[in-house]
């Protein structure tokens, strides 16, 4: 899964004030250690709480593990500097370099959260800057107007797990909008084990139910409750529209609804963008929220200009090799999470996509919704999707970031609302969808 919209933010965020080590992470880190220099894996394995083990699964702590040997050495030290939140946060000493490790525990002293970032020992009261990893939360919708279930379908590549939400008094037929998640491993309801709880979707759903139309919300493939037959190195951008139109036959097949509108968001927008091509004839719409309107190399790079100089040359090198169809074997460590071997197939399946041409195929009615403080994509990008698809709406949110949020431009503030999960959505998101679905002819 492609990590990069999530994990280039999480760099800039900045710590609180240095505590006290506790036994349990003392012991937490000791462990790592141990495990890590005896090259035993499934040992670290065993300490991941279950959601993290679903996110990082042994063949991939696995895989880590290798890679880090080969370019890190042993691990010499570790030092405890701070505390982020619920995240303690060390320095470690490899044989090669230093990086920072932030580790999370839930109550049971289960590893929630691990996460690696360079080290600046120039800036060392600032270091170890990213968001501890956070648990993703499937709890249900409460509203007594609203019924939830589960949805289940099987796959090709592994089985999709989601829920349904219903007004609870629906008369007739009624539209249902498939919610297509962003970049990285992101559930159902817009939360993901590396830094991101934001309940963004299930608040949608909510407001969505509340208008009378359904929402089908659900976990991409080997996240949540969601698994995929694949392994990570196998996976391209097209299993991601795959599944997505796998989800779109299943409630067109529904007698309940009148027809399906897809909306994709941040990444998903180009997924949704395709699998809305290829089931057009049973598709009432498509939402682009949050979507790029460039190819993904531009965005990458545009990103990226928020990076160290070094980090930013390093992953330019990857990204150029990626376009002429060749992987990068070896790969800084501050870029394991973007751009590790494994991964590099998905990014090389995803560069050469351009959404705005990809937009002007689809003969539905569209609408193009972002917001004006959205660090990881620019209404330069929508007015982009609105050139390519000029009888499209867009609706232009001031002051509404990535997650949906009101959000200052400041950076450091704006990224403070990816674990906020308690925000409300924008005022005007909800409405601007609901009057776009009651224009669409769905009978």
């Amino acid at each position: 899964m492609k990590y990069i919209l999530i994990i280039a933010l999480i760099f800039t965020v900045s710590t609180g004030v240095a505590q006290t080590e506790t036994p349990a992470y003392a012991t937490a880190i000791s462990k790592f250690k141990k495990y890590y220099n005896a090259n035993q894996p499934d040992s670290l394995f065993a300490m991941f709480a279950p959601a993290v083990k679903t996110g990082l699964p042994l063949d991939k702590t696995t895989e880590l593990f290798t890679q880090m040997h080969g370019q890190l050495g042993t691990l010499k030290q570790t030092t405890f500097t701070k505390y982020y939140s619920t995240a303690g946060i060390y320095k470690a000493d490899y044989e090669k370099m230093s990086l920072l490790i932030n580790i999370s525990l839930n109550d049971s002293h289960q590893i929630d959260g691990l996460y690696f970032n360079e080290y600046k020992p120039e800036k060392t009261t600032d270091a170890g800057a990213t968001s501890p990893a956070q648990v993703s939360s499937s709890s249900p919708i409460n509203n007594p107007l609203l019924t939830e279930s589960p949805v289940s379908l099987k796959t090709l590549g592994g089985t999709l797990s989601g829920t349904l939400t219903m007004p609870k008094n629906a008369a007739g037929k009624i539209p249902v909008v498939l919610i297509i998640a962003g970049s990285g491993p992101t559930d159902r309801n817009c939360n993901s084990t590396i830094g991101l709880k934001t309940d963004a979707f299930k608040y949608l759903a909510e407001g969505l139910g509340k208008a009378g139309i359904a929402s089908l919300r659900y976990d991409k493939r080997g996240i949540g409750q969601s698994t995929s037959s694949q392994k990570e190195i196998d996976t391209k951008l097209t299993d991601f529209s795959d599944d997505a139109g796998a989800l779109i036959a299943l409630l067109t097949d529904d007698g309940r609804f009148s027809k399906v509108i897809v909306l994709g968001h941040s990444e998903g927008s180009l997924i949704g963008m395709i699998a809305a091509y290829g089931a057009i004839e049973n598709v009432g719409g498509f939402i682009s929220v949050a979507g790029a309107g460039r190819p993904g190399d531009v965005v990458l790079a545009e990103q990226m200009k928020a990076q160290p100089p070094s980090v930013a040359a390093e992953f330019k090198t990857i990204v150029d090799s990626l376009r002429k169809g060749k992987t990068v074997p070896k790969v800084d460590p501050a870029l394991y999470a973007l751009a590790r071997p494994s991964v590099q197939p998905y990014l090389m399946s995803w560069l050469f996509y351009d959404p705005a041409r990809i937009i002007h195929k689809i003969k539905l009615p569209i609408l193009i919704i972002q917001g004006t403080t959205d660090l990881q994509v620019s209404v330069t990008d929508a007015d982009l999707l609105k050139k390519g698809k000029t009888d499209a709406t867009l609706k232009i949110i001031e002051g509404m970031n990535h997650i949906l949020k009101i959000a200052p431009a400041d950076r450091e503030q704006n990224i403070a609302t990816y674990n906020k999960p308690e925000l409300p959505l924008a005022p005007e998101l909800v409405p601007d969808i609901v009057d776009f679905i009651k224009t669409l002819k769905l009978h």
